[in-house]
């Protein structure tokens, strides 16, 4: 496994033979270049994409995207490979900045890890590209141009506040490192420090990486299957201001990792859980299905509004609380609920939003496919004495169909599904159902104007989209899109 540190280290970490100097094309005068990889041109960057890579055309007609370059950008890019009529790029050199660039960024190291694409631009141009973004994707369905797209809504913290980490351990207990897959490729970044991270999570790393070498953990090499320790997940509480630290291994191997459980308690107190996960799969799923625990303590409790979570080592949660709180309470608001109603929440998760509007509800009902997150559901109902909440686990489109037959009647949807969006007998059937509202929450502009599209043909009337920023720094956005249910015309 090849492993970047940093830029002037990578060609010697992967045993490559040094770059070539630089053979700059794209002027005028100078004669025709094939560009290949290891190719360096001088290009202004024009545009950049849904992925967050400045794009750009070369003479020769390619259309080059270059990880950590900006609009307006003058960089020296030094192509990385080409695929078909692409060249994936780098900035080997900044020649002349955007004015869409901050003066001082939160990480100076970005278009090296292009884990966060966006943090070298000013926040509010990231707001207003990401606004653009989603306003670009519904001018794609003519039936969608009344929407009114309102201005992100932004989080307490742009930075230090993702409060998950899986990282990808990788080298050598000598000298591992702990860090994330750079885009489109099988190296590392080895993150030391990151600003969007909890601080918390950095402070772990940094003990795991000392403990690692001290007690000389094995670390797994996915060429030759070899080896202990994979991967690296930590979760931080925001409310309790504590950490779980999850070690996920090849194999149940007690010792090495009961030791270095340890010595990670001893650096950083405030990790109070610590799990070892075994996954001895291949591919790229990260956790596996068993948790051995080597601490009495087995869940953190996490809180958002009123309403309080426990999260065990392989619960789905959002990463940033406060972007969390503002998709959660806009939802409630846009119910407008009275007490009288019954609620309908698709790929409820771990009951997050099913638990915000349940005091605001008659009933509630959430529907998900995962079982542990249904039991995660109800349990999470039962710590807050919930009691007009439950959870049903199975396929969303067939216990629709369920509900149909049982002449359910449903007041207000929620759908929040995963990024691909909605099946189309999933909009379907519940548009059968006849509620008088759907709050739909996406991750996705692309699939969300896709099913609003759709929703619009079944007789819903999507009247405006709240974005949620909740990954500052990254191309990702949320939105909350309120429907109304259009009375029937003959």
């Amino acid at each position: 496994m090849t492993i970047h540190k940093k830029e002037e280290a990578q060609d010697r970490k992967a045993g490559r033979a040094p770059a070539r100097k630089p053979v700059v094309t794209g002027a005028v005068d100078k004669p025709f270049v094939q560009l290949t990889r290891k190719s360096v041109l001088e290009v202004r960057i024009a545009a950049l994409d849904e992925d967050g890579y400045g794009t750009a055309r070369s003479e020769e007609g390619m259309t080059l995207r270059v990880g950590g370059a900006l609009p307006g950008d003058t960089v020296l890019a030094g192509i990385d490979h080409v695929s078909g009529g692409t060249a994936f790029c780098h900035v080997k050199k900044l020649m002349q900045p955007s004015q869409l660039r901050s003066a001082n960024p939160p990480c100076r190291e970005s278009a090296d890890c292009f884990g966060c694409p966006l943090i070298a631009m000013k926040y509010s141009e990231q707001k207003n590209w990401k606004r653009g973004m989603i306003l670009a994707e519904m001018a794609k369905y003519p039936d969608l141009s009344g929407i009114v797209v309102h201005p992100l809504q932004s989080p307490d913290n742009l930075i230090h506040y993702r409060t998950t980490a899986k990282l990808t351990v990788a080298g050598k207990f000598s000298e591992p490192f702990i860090g994330i897959y750079r885009r489109a490729s099988h190296d590392v970044y080895d993150l030391e420090q990151c600003p969007i991270h909890h601080p918390l999570i950095d402070k772990v790393v940094a003990a795991v990486r000392t403990g690692i070498k001290k007690g000389k953990v094995q670390v797994y090499n996915p060429q030759s299957k070899m080896g202990l320790l994979r991967y690296l997940v930590v979760r931080v509480s925001a409310y309790e201001k504590k950490a779980m630290v999850v070690f996920v291994t090849s194999k149940r191997s007690f010792n090495e990792i009961h030791h270095l459980g340890r010595f990670v308690q001893e650096r950083v107190p405030e990790v109070e859980i610590v799990v070892q996960n075994v996954n001895a799969t291949e591919g790229n799923v990260i956790m596996g299905q068993k948790d051995h625990f080597l601490t009495k303590k087995l869940y953190l409790t996490e809180r958002i509004g009123e309403v309080n979570f426990r999260l065990s080592p392989r619960s789905f949660f959002q990463v940033n609380h406060s972007g969390a709180n503002l998709i959660y309470s806009k939802v409630r608001e846009w119910a407008t609920l009275t007490g009288t109603e019954t609620v309908l929440d698709l790929y409820c998760g771990i009951g997050g939003i099913a638990l915000f509007l349940a005091g605001s509800a008659k009933d509630v009902i959430g529907v998900e496919v995962v079982e542990e997150a249904v039991a995660d559901a109800n349990m999470n109902a039962r710590i807050n004495g919930i009691r007009n909440c439950h959870f049903e686990a199975g396929d969303v489109s067939d216990l629709l169909e369920e509900m149909a037959g049982d002449q359910l009647k449903v007041d207000v949807a929620v759908l929040n599904p995963p990024r691909k969006g909605c099946d189309q007998s999933v909009l379907e059937r519940v548009a059968a159902l006849g509620p008088k509202a759907i709050l739909y929450v996406s991750c996705s502009p692309q699939s969300l104007a896709r099913d609003l599209d759709i929703l619009n043909r079944l007789g819903y009337v999507c009247r405006e989209i709240q974005p949620v920023d909740m990954f500052p720094q990254t191309v990702h956005v949320e939105n909350v899109a309120r429907l109304e249910k259009q009375p029937f015309q003959q």
